[in-house]
C-alpha cells in the first residue's frame, strides 16, 4: 500500500477578534492529527492574517485508533506580542476525514471559528486547503556489478547489526537445501538462522543474470512477526540507511512444478483469496478431507433430491435478508495438468439436467491450462439430476465420436460427484479452497484437475461473474453496479476582447458575438456592437462537465455581416487547468488569445478576457427537482455525514407481457435497474420467462430523507444474437417504473410488496405486469440530528447565494442526462441510452393536455380545504342548521373578546386534523403511480399522440392543424380568464386613482366617516355588530347584491382600452 500524507495549506483567516490590549491580535495555527503536531508561524499585529504555509501529516491508520482521526486547527494569539500573559485563544474546528480530497480536487474552503466551551467568544473564519497526496518512496540505492560482489560470510557467522553504518555489504546467502527436502520445506525457519529484522519486499534489489545468486525455491525466509502498520517498519523516507540492503533478502516467486504423481497419489489443495499468493497444502489420499469425493464413472445411481441436503443444514446468518434464498451449485475450474495436448481444452460440465462448455484454456509456460471460471447450476428444478460430471475434452476434437478401438477421440477423463456430498457453503463463510481430482476414463494419461464445487446462494462472491443457467452465461446479463461520472457547472463569465479588427481597419463598426462550446453544448453570448475592436459583454455562461475531463472549452468569435456569421478567431482552453471552487468567490480573470481558425499556423487574432471556474458549490441536477435522489453538492468537501441507507431487495416479477418473439413463441428477457444518487445497479438479465426470479439485495448511503429511489424493470435485446445488422443496435424495451419517496418509509420495517408495471404508450395505459420488491430505510443518527435535516435547506448554499434559472436549470438538466447516458453506455455490460433517459426522466418537460388537465385537477384539490371553509361559512350565515349557526356565533363572540386565543385555537384545530387523519395515513405498500391522478385510464387517443409527437412535429399538416385550433380554443379561455383577473385589479386601483371622480370621492368620505367612528368606538363593539350582522337571518337580508359590491361591480378598468 503507498503511504500517504495529508497535506494541509493554511491560506488566511478573517475578522479575528482582537486579544493584544491594543484592538489588534498577533495570530498563529496549531493542528493536531494523529498524534502529530504542526504550527505555523506567527503573523504580528493583523485581524485578517495572510499565511499561506503548507504543513503536511504522516497518515497512520494504527495511529488513528489511540489518538482519533480528526484533524483538529485551532488559531491562538502569540504572547510574545502584546501585553497579554498567555497565548489567548482565538477559535478552532474539527474537522472529519469524510472532508479530505486527493490532491487535484482540492479548493479554498472558509471555515467558521468555533468556541472551545461555552464562555468564549470567538469569531471570524479561517481558510484552509487539505487534501491527501501519495508519499514518493524513494528508489534503491544502485546494485553493485557482479565482479565486486564479494563471498558471502560463513553460515555460522554472526549478523552484523544496522546500528553500524559501515560501507555497503553485500546480501548474505543461505547455503543451499539438499535435494531431497520436499518443497514445503522452503516456508520452514532454519534452527541456526537467528531472527532478523522482516525486509520489505519492494525495497529488494534485482539482479538480472548473476550467477551467484540463489533460485528463490532455496531461499529459507526467516519467520518474524509483521507489524500491523506496515510503515512502522520502513526507514525515514528522506535519509535512508546505508545498512538497509545489507541482510539477505530472499526473492518470492512462485513453487516449481511438481513431477507427475507416483502410483500412490497426493492431493494438492491450493487455497488463495484475490490479492494474495496461493498456500499450497499436501495431504495425503486417505487423509480427512471437506472436499467432495468423486464416484466411479460407470455405476448406475438413483435419482436423488438436492434440496432435502439444504434443508437439514441450519444456516446461522442469513447474507441476504430481504429476498428469499435461491440455491446454486457451483463448480469452479481452475486448471489442469499433464493433458497430452498442445491445444487449449475445453471443460464440459452436466448438473441439473443442463449441459455447458467452457472457454478454451489458457496455456502457462509451465504445462498448466488455465481457466479460473465459476459456474453456477440453479437447485430449484425438483426433477435436476444429483449427478454432476466434469470432463475435460481436446477444443479441436470435443465431439464425442468413437474410435474403432472403443477409446473416445479428444477425451482426457473426467470426474462424477455426488451432489448430496457437495458441501454448503454461505457467507461470511471463507471461499472453498480449490483441489486436484484425477481424470478417469481418459486412456492411459492421467490428467489431474484443480478445482471447487460447492452450493451456495446469490449471495456467494463468485455468483456475480459466474456462468447461470438463468441467464445462459451472457456477458450483457450479468449484474453489475455502476457509478454516474463526477459533474461539475464550468461557469464562463466572457467580459470584453480586444484587438478583434485589422490595424488597417480602425473604427468600423461591427457586431461581434461569442460562440463557446463543449462537447455537444453551446451556447452563444448577446451580440456586442463596437467600433474600436474591444467589444465587451460581461455575462455568464454554464455548462456541464464530467470527470474525467477529456474534452476542451472551445471559444470562436463570430461576427455577424450581410453575408452571415463569419468565424474572425478561435481559442481552446483545456479543462485541467481551469480553477476549482465551493462559494461565490471571484476568482481571477485571464487573457487569451484568438488564433486564425483557418490558418494551420499560429496568427494573431485578438485576445478574449475571460473568467473561468468549476463551481463545486452547486448540486447539478440529473433528475427533476421533485424526484431527485440526491442534493449534495459536487464539491466532496462540503458533503454531510450519512442519516442512515436504504436497502432494496429485487425479488421478481409476476405475469409479464411477452415482449418479443423469438423460435415462433413470446418471450421476456427481463432485467432491473435501480438509481438512487450517483449509484446505478442492475439485476442479471433472465432469459426467456414472464416470471423472473433475481432476488437481489443492494444498497446505498442516505444524505438527506426527501429523496426519491427509482427502479425500473426493461426487456433485453442484448442476451440474443443478432440475425441482422439493424437488431444489434435495437434498444431495450420499458417494461414499468416505481418510485418510492423515502420520507414516507418508516425507519427499520421492511416494506415486502407487489407494484403495478404501468407503461403508458399511443394506444394508451397498458398494464405489463407485476414487480415484488422489499426496500428498508435504516437509520443511524441519532434522532434529533435527523429531525434537524427537515430545517436544513434542500439544494446546497450556491444555489441560494447565485441561483440558477428554472429555463436554464432544465438545458444543463438534460445535459447532464446526456453526459451519464454516454458515460453508462460505455460500460460493460452497458446500460443503454434509452434506460438512462427513462430513469431520469428526461422527456418529461413535453407538452401533454392530460398533464395540463392533471395539474388543474391537483389545484382543485389543493383549496378543496379552502372551499369547504367557504361552503361552511355559506351554510351557517343561511341557517340550515340552527345549532351550527349558534355555535358560529358563539365562537366569534370569544374570538372577538378575547382575541389572544385566535392563532391558539388555529394551531388546535390543526392538530385536531391532522390527529384525525392518522387513521387514513397511507400503511402499505409506499405511494406509487396513480392512473387515475395522471388521468391516464382514460385519456384521449388523439392527446396521446400529440403526447408522444416529437418536437418539431412529425404528423401530417392536417392533423397539426386541428391541434393548433384545439390550442387556440384552450388559449381563449385562459385570455379571458386572465382578462377578469387584471380587471378586478384595476377596479382595486381604481378607487384611489380618481379615473372616475365621484367613485373615488364616495370612497374617500366614506373611508372618513369609517376611520372617525373607529376612533370613537370600541373596535370590538365594531367587530362584533360586524359579524352578528353578516350572519343575520335571511328573513333580514335582501336576495340583491350588497351595494358595495354593486359599487365596486361599477368601478372603471382598462379593458376598454385594449384593442
Amino acid at each position: 500500500m503507498t503511504p500517504q500524507k495529508l497535506v494541509v495549506e493554511v491560506v488566511d483567516a478573517r475578522d479575528l477578534l482582537p486579544k493584544d490590549g491594543q484592538g489588534t491580535s498577533s495570530p498563529y495555527v496549531v493542528m493536531h492529527y494523529h498524534g502529530q503536531r504542526k504550527r505555523t508561524q506567527t503573523v504580528i499585529r493583523d485581524l485578517n492574517p495572510r499565511w499561506n504555509e503548507l504543513v503536511e501529516f504522516n497518515v497512520n491508520r494504527a495511529a488513528a485508533e489511540i489518538f482519533g482521526d480528526t484533524l483538529e486547527v485551532d488559531v491562538f494569539h502569540d504572547r510574545s506580542y502584546g501585553q497579554t500573559r498567555r497565548n489567548a485563544f482565538l477559535g478552532r474546528i474539527r474537522l472529519s476525514p469524510t472532508q479530505f480530497v486527493r490532491k487535484g480536487e482540492e479548493a479554498l474552503i472558509y471555515y467558521g471559528l468555533e468556541k472551545k466551551s461555552l464562555f468564549v467568544w470567538v469569531r471570524g473564519e479561517i481558510g484552509l486547503k487539505i487534501y491527501y497526496v501519495d508519499e514518493a518512496i524513494p528508489p534503491p540505492p544502485p546494485v553493485l556489478p557482479i565482479e565486486e560482489v564479494k563471498q558471502p560470510p560463513p553460515e555460522n557467522a554472526p549478523v552484523e547489526s544496522k546500528e553500524v553504518p559501515a560501507a555497503p555489504q553485500d546480501p548474505q546467502e543461505p547455503p543451499p537445501l539438499s535435494d531431497a527436502e520436499p518443497p514445503a520445506a522452503t516456508a520452514g525457519v532454519k534452527e541456526n538462522t537467528p531472527p532478523v529484522e522482516a525486509p520489505n519486499i519492494s525495497d529488494v534489489p534485482t539482479k538480472d543474470g548473476d550467477d551467484s545468486k540463489p533460485k528463490s525455491e532455496d531461499v529459507v525466509p526467516p519467520e518474524v512477526p509483521v507489524s500491523d502498520n506496515i510503515h512502522e517498519n520502513l526507514p525515514p523516507p528522506l535519509s535512508p540507511s546505508p545498512s538497509r540492503h545489507s541482510e539477505a533478502q530472499p526473492e518470492i516467486q512462485c513453487a516449481p512444478e511438481l513431477s507427475p504423481p507416483p502410483s500412490t497419489p497426493t492431493e494438492t489443495r491450493a487455497s488463495s483469496t484475490s490479492g494474495s499468493v496461493p498456500e499450497v497444502k499436501f495431504v495425503e489420499a486417505n487423509g480427512n478431507s471437506h472436499h467432495p469425493q468423486p464416484i466411479p464413472r460407470p455405476l448406475a445411481m438413483s435419482r436423488t433430491h438436492t434440496m432435502d441436503s439444504l434443508d437439514s443444514t441450519v444456516i446461522e446468518r442469513p447474507s441476504f435478508d430481504l429476498v428469499d434464498k435461491m440455491y446454486y451449485l457451483f463448480i469452479r475450474v481452475v486448471k489442469a495438468r499433464h493433458l497430452p495436448t498442445n491445444g487449449n481444452p475445453v471443460v464440459k460440465i452436466t448438473a441439473s439436467n443442463a449441459r455447458i462448455e467452457s472457454k478454451p484454456a489458457r496455456k502457462t509456460p509451465a504445462t498448466l491450462f488455465e481457466w479460473d471460471q465459476t459456474f453456477a447450476f440453479g437447485r430449484d428444478v425438483p426433477e435436476s439430476s444429483s449427478i454432476l460430471e466434469v470432463s475435460v475434452w481436446d477444443q479441436l476434437n470435443s465431439h464425442e465420436d468413437s474410435s474403432p478401438d472403443g477409446a473416445t477421440c479428444g477425451f482426457f477423463g473426467g470426474i462424477c460427484f455426488d451432489v448430496m456430498e457437495v458441501p454448503l457453503r454461505d457467507p461470511p463463510d471463507s471461499p472453498l479452497a480449490p483441489q486436484w481430482y484425477r481424470l478417469e476414463g481418459g486412456g492411459a494419461h492421467h490428467g489431474d484437475l484443480m478445482l471447487a464445487t460447492w452450493i451456495g446462494t446469490q449471495a456467494d462472491e463468485s455468483f456475480p461473474d459466474a456462468w447461470k443457467t438463468d441467464s445462459a452465461g451472457n456477458v450483457n446479463a450479468r449484474a453489475k453496479v455502476y457509478q454516474s461520472p463526477k459533474l461539475w457547472y464550468l461557469r464562463v463569465s466572457v467580459i470584453e476582447a480586444q484587438d478583434v479588427w485589422p490595424v488597417i481597419a480602425p473604427f468600423k463598426e461591427g457586431s461581434f458575438q461569442v460562440k463557446a462550446q463543449l462537447g455537444f453544448q453551446v451556447q452563444k453570448t448577446r451580440v456586442s456592437v463596437t467600433c474600436d475592436g474591444a467589444p465587451s459583454w460581461n455575462e455568464d455562461l454554464l455548462f456541464v462537465a464530467a470527470e474525467p475531463f477529456g474534452e476542451d472549452l472551445l471559444f470562436t468569435l463570430e461576427n455577424r455581416q450581410t453575408r452571415g456569421l463569419v468565424a474572425t478567431g478561435m481559442a481552446r482552453i483545456p479543462l485541467t487547468g481551469i480553477e476549482r471552487r465551493v462559494d461565490d468567490r471571484k476568482v481571477a480573470s485571464r487573457w487569451f488569445t484568438f488564433q486564425d481558425p483557418s490558418s494551420e499556423k499560429t496568427v494573431y487574432k485578438g485576445r478574449i478576457h475571460l473568467r473561468l471556474c468549476f463551481d463545486g458549490g452547486y448540486h447539478v441536477m440529473d433528475e427533476a427537482a421533485h424526484v431527485c435522489s440526491d442534493y449534495r453538492p459536487t464539491a466532496r468537501q462540503l458533503w454531510k455525514p450519512p442519516i442512515g441507507s436504504i436497502e432494496l431487495g429485487v425479488i421478481g416479477c409476476r405475469n409479464l407481457l411477452p415482449m418479443k418473439t423469438v423460435s415462433g413463441k413470446g418471450s421476456t428477457d427481463a432485467y432491473c435497474v435501480a438509481k438512487y444518487g450517483p449509484k446505478w445497479v442492475r439485476t442479471r438479465t433472465v432469459r426467456e420467462t414472464l416470471e423472473p426470479l433475481w432476488n437481489e439485495q443492494f444498497t446505498w448511503r442516505v444524505y438527506d430523507p426527501c429523496t426519491v429511489l427509482t427502479i425500473g424493470v426493461f426487456d433485453s435485446w442484448g442476451v440474443l444474437e443478432p440475425d441482422s445488422s439493424d437488431e444489434a443496435v435495437r434498444p431495450d424495451y420499458r417494461i414499468g417504473k416505481v418510485r418510492v419517496r423515502l420520507s414516507t418509509l418508516r425507519a427499520n420495517k421492511v416494506y415486502r410488496n407487489k407494484y403495478p408495471l404501468w407503461v403508458l404508450l399511443n394506444s394508451g395505459l397498458k398494464k405489463m405486469g407485476e414487480v415484488e420488491l422489499a426496500i428498508r430505510f435504516l437509520r443511524t443518527t441519532p434522532t434529533l440530528d435527523f429531525l434537524h435535516v427537515y430545517t436544513q435547506p434542500l439544494l446546497p448554499l450556491m444555489h441560494h447565494l447565485k441561483p440558477v434559472g428554472v429555463v436554464q436549470q432544465e438545458m444543463l438538466r438534460s445535459a447532464a442526462a446526456k453526459i451519464i447516458a454516454v458515460h453508462l453506455s460505455r460500460s460493460e455490460p452497458p446500460v443503454g441510452r434509452e434506460v438512462v433517459l427513462y430513469m431520469l426522466d428526461a422527456n418529461s418537460l413535453a407538452f401533454s393536455m392530460r398533464k395540463v388537465r392533471a395539474n388543474w385537477f391537483r389545484i382543485i384539490k389543493v383549496i378543496a380545504g379552502l372551499i369547504d371553509i367557504i361552503r361552511w361559512i355559506e351554510d351557517g350565515r343561511s341557517w340550515k342548521n340552527p345549532t351550527t349557526t349558534m355555535l358560529v356565533h358563539a365562537l366569534l363572540v370569544m374570538l372577538i373578546w378575547f382575541p389572544d386565543l385566535i392563532v391558539p385555537t388555529l394551531a388546535f384545530y390543526m392538530f385536531v386534523i391532522g390527529a384525525w387523519n392518522y387513521r387514513f395515513r397511507a400503511r402499505e405498500p409506499p405511494p406509487h403511480f396513480c392512473p387515475k391522478m395522471s388521468l391516464a385510464d382514460a385519456v384521449d387517443r388523439d392527446e396521446l399522440d400529440e403526447e408522444f409527437d416529437t418536437l418539431p412535429s412529425t404528423r401530417l399538416p392536417e392533423m397539426v392543424r386541428a391541434r393548433y385550433d384545439k390550442l387556440r380554443t384552450l388559449g381563449v379561455r385562459v385570455q379571458t380568464m386572465l382578462g377578469d383577473i387584471a380587471a378586478q385589479g384595476e377596479r382595486v386601483q381604481a378607487l384611489v386613482t380618481w379615473r372616475d371622480p365621484r367613485a373615488t370621492g364616495i370612497f374617500i368620505l366614506l373611508c372618513l366617516a369609517m376611520a372617525s367612528t373607529l376612533y370613537l368606538m370600541p373596535t370590538k363593539m365594531v367587530a362584533m355588530a360586524s359579524g352578528f350582522y353578516y350572519f343575520r337571518h335571511p328573513i333580514l337580508r335582501d336576495r340583491m347584491p350588497s351595494p358595495a359590491l354593486n359599487f365596486f361591480r361599477r368601478l372603471p378598468s382598462l379593458s376598454d382600452r385594449l384593442m
